[in-house]
């Protein structure tokens, strides 16, 4: 409760809204606050307590990003053809924060880490999940987004907010070999469990009724609820669920060990994009739906 009363206090734009805490312990660890605007949940990975300094870096250098082009909305083609995204334009709004010249290289997902090593390009601005192993092999700045997982709900059911005692007897589907069924297993012991295969069956399920709640990824959910495929069926409900030990650490930008500076550079931008409100206006960009 204590830190619950911190983390309200800590969050410093707009009206907040702090998870429903179905499991008290989960919920806190790594929880965000959220920033509300126009509707949306906007979170706040940054502590305000915390003022990062810029460190040096030369205005001459050109530092070279490489990105993805096919995770939206973190990163994807633009009607132009051109590289765009919440991760990379983030990327575009910290080069300029910091007065530098930057670039924008496409590859292939599972050619970036390799292509970073090489020294093909300087900083990987993508959605690869932060681990002990990946800090291990190259520096990454402090977590500028994470996936949370969440409820979904059929809107027409008027089905509880999840907790402990109203997920008793209610059947809750879950994708089978995810985190988000273990996660499930672990504290949803009162409800029955109901796996499927991918998650374009599980949302096939409760748009048809078939489930009470579906937990899964949050982002994914949010896609589909804000598109054609669900047809206004659902909506989230508690949340969001951010265990770092199932759901992992976030996403940050990635740059080779020997380049702590340019790492801690981005760490200062990206806390200053937040500030300004920079962080608030590309996330309402890219997320109408926020899964937050």
């Amino acid at each position: 409760m204590v830190r619950n009363i911190i983390t309200f206090v800590a969050c410093l734009l707009g009206k907040i809204k702090l998870p429903s805490l179905l499991f008290p312990m989960a919920a806190l660890t790594a929880m965000p606050c959220l920033a509300q605007a126009q509707g949306v949940n906007i979170p706040n990975f940054w502590d305000p307590k915390t003022q990062l300094e810029r460190p040096d870096l030369p205005a001459t250098r050109t530092i070279r990003f490489l990105v993805d082009d096919d995770f939206p909305p973190l990163h994807f083609p633009g009607p132009d053809g051109n590289p765009t995204g919440l991760s990379v334009e983030l990327a575009r709004a910290a080069c300029e924060r910091l007065s530098l010249t930057c670039t924008i290289q496409v590859r292939r997902f599972d050619m970036l880490l390799g292509a970073l090593n090489e020294r093909q390009g300087d900083v990987v601005a993508a959605a690869i999940p932060v681990t002990a192993d990946l800090r291990g092999r190259f520096a990454v700045t402090a977590p500028y987004f994470k996936i949370p997982a969440r409820f979904a709900v059929r809107k027409d059911r008027s089905q509880p907010v999840p907790e402990a005692k109203t997920l008793q007897g209610k059947t809750i589907g879950v994708v089978g070999g995810t985190a988000h069924e273990a996660f499930a297993k672990a504290f949803m012991k009162g409800g029955s469990l109901k796996p499927y295969p991918e998650l374009a069956a599980a949302h096939t399920a409760l748009k048809a009724g078939e489930i009470d709640y579906l937990f899964a990824d949050g982002l994914g959910l949010a896609l589909w609820i804000g598109g054609e495929e669900a047809g206004g069926c659902c909506d989230f409900s508690g949340g969001p669920y951010l265990e770092s030990r199932f759901f992992g650490e976030g996403i940050g930008f990635i740059t080779r060990t020997e380049d702590d500076n340019l790492r801690r550079a981005l760490d200062f931008a990206l806390q200053q994009l937040w500030k300004e409100g920079k962080y608030a206006e590309l996330y309402l960009r890219f997320f109408p739906i926020s899964p937050f």
